[in-house]
């Protein structure tokens, strides 16, 4: 905690712990089609419908055999076996491919490579015999009952747990569960998330002078989307108190209020005053760099998370505080980001007792990744993170850190 023109600053660590505290997860769930469950989280558990394969079938190509035919054949000696079509008698041979179904009465695959089709010495089938080719197989090698044969379940069984409630559904678990006869799946809901854009300066597009086009409510949005939300998108809010106690109390229904802009302690700041005339603000003010006029609070049990309006700030933010939100009300993992190891180009400054978010860029064209700052690091630049590849977290206890250091690059825009 310190002064800084706020009541208190609180460490980055500690304000997720009080966000924790009041972000419910939601029950509410629904039914959805494989194609359309990628990234959700599941509410039921699954099991496997049938078994896979649901046949013995052949893993290689070759000759479907009853094991105990070949049983001491060798190069010297092979064992000779009447090719056939269909069941597989003593002493045949059913030629078959990866993937064919075993044919009945045979017990083994022999691989084909260790065959030879022969001519037949004689064409007369005895009563009862199976259909001929009229060639013979030779078989060079011995198998045992059972080898190159995939059985019936060898994958999975027909009734096999699968995946528990709160699994994050990936592209190979649609795969598996298609496969095993599971169609349809309940999965939670996504939190629903209203966005709020407000300052009196914003425009949608074609901006005069003294006008900014609006850019944090598009990419909140969109970030919300990407990280397992469904967002609404609102119009800009003025910077009036009425208009914006009217708009937080429309979206009290929605798991998630977030609003962008008028977040500090300026005369044109009214967001926190607003929340906390209509419940309760928990913290305003965070240790973090660039963007510490962030804040969050509760009305009516809904957390209302109140975002900085320099877009740099704004999302830095929002990937601290928003996007885990989203996952604990969502029933969603919260996966670290993927990160790289990279030598540092130039020092990177920071202010103790700030955790601070340098941008960097990555150069990967060495034997070691290297990472350059930004020379564009203002909280209001946007393009100093859409031009980066990445950021390197300081620690609050560090003043920063040296050139030719190794830091750790997280790609913060990756969420698996």
């Amino acid at each position: 905690m310190k002064e800084s023109g706020f009541k208190q600053v609180t460490r980055v660590a500690d304000a997720r712990e009080r966000l924790r505290a009041v972000v419910s997860p939601h029950e509410r769930t629904e039914r959805h089609r494989l194609a359309s469950a990628d990234g959700r989280a599941l509410a039921e558990a699954v099991t496997a419908a049938r078994n896979v394969p649901h046949y013995a079938r052949a893993a290689m190509d070759g000759f479907a055999v009853r094991a105990e035919d070949t049983f001491g054949a060798s190069n010297r000696s092979p064992a000779v076996l009447r090719e056939s079509t269909g069941r597989v008698g003593p002493n045949e041979a059913v030629r078959v491919h990866t993937g064919s179904e075993l044919p009945e009465g045979a017990d083994a695959v022999v691989m084909v490579e260790e065959t030879e089709r022969v001519p037949r010495s004689g064409t007369e089938r005895a009563s009862g015999e199976a259909a001929s080719t009229g060639e013979e197989v030779e078989v060079m090698d011995a198998v045992a009952g059972g080898e190159n044969v995939a059985p019936e379940g060898e994958d999975v069984s027909e009734g096999d747990p699968l995946y528990e409630p709160g699994h994050q559904l990936r592209p190979s678990d649609l795969g598996l569960l298609r496969s095993t006869g599971v169609d349809r799946v309940a999965v939670f809901e996504r939190p629903e998330v209203a966005v709020i854009p407000t300052g009196e300066e914003l425009v949608q597009a074609d901006p005069a002078p003294g006008e900014v086009v609006e850019t944090n409510g598009l990419t909140v949005s969109s970030l919300v989307e990407r990280w397992g939300g469904a967002a609404t998108y609102r119009d800009v809010v003025t910077d009036d108190e009425a208009a914006l106690r009217a708009a937080i109390q429309r979206d009290l229904t929605k798991d998630v209020i977030v609003t962008t802009g008028g977040s500090s302690v300026g005369e044109r700041d009214l967001i926190p005053d607003v929340v906390d005339e209509l419940g309760e603000v928990l913290v305003h003010g965070v240790a973090l760099k660039p963007g510490h006029p962030c804040g969050f609070g509760v009305v009516e049990d809904t957390p209302v998370i109140m975002l900085p309006g320099y877009p740099v700030a704004c999302i830095v933010n929002a990937v601290q505080f928003l996007r885990p939100a989203l996952k604990w009300a969502g029933h969603l993992p919260l996966r670290e980001f993927p990160t790289t190891e990279a030598r540092l180009a130039r020092k990177i400054p920071s202010e103790p007792g700030v955790k601070t978010f340098a941008r960097v860029s990555l150069d990967r064209s060495g034997d070691q990744p290297v990472a350059t700052p930004t020379r564009a690091s203002g909280s209001g630049v946007l393009s100093s993170v859409a031009l980066a590849d990445g950021w390197v977290v300081v620690p609050e206890e560090s003043e920063g850190i040296p050139a030719d250091e190794t830091v750790t690059v997280e790609d913060w825009e990756y969420d698996a």
